[in-house]
């Protein structure tokens, strides 16, 4: 099953871990320099649960800033 919320469509995104080296400059050296640059992905806090619609009870995968902000409503 995918990994994207069924209410708002928030899923996977791209992004990258940076790996610096050196003194920085406000402390006395030339500089941080990047020696590294490693891709990750930044996963979404998808909560399976079960919500009301329709006057039914289903389970949709939703994630929690919608859970929080009140797009849902739990039985």
């Amino acid at each position: 099953m995918s990994n994207v919320c069924e209410i708002c469509g928030k899923k996977k995104a791209q992004g990258a871990t940076i790996i610096r080296r050196g003194l920085a400059k406000k402390k006395g050296g030339i500089g941080m320099h990047v020696v590294k640059v490693t891709p990750r992905t930044f996963e979404p806090n998808i909560q399976d649960i079960r919500v009301v619609e329709d006057g039914r009870v289903v389970r949709r995968k939703v994630c929690v800033q919608c859970i929080r902000s009140g797009k849902v409503q739990k039985p």
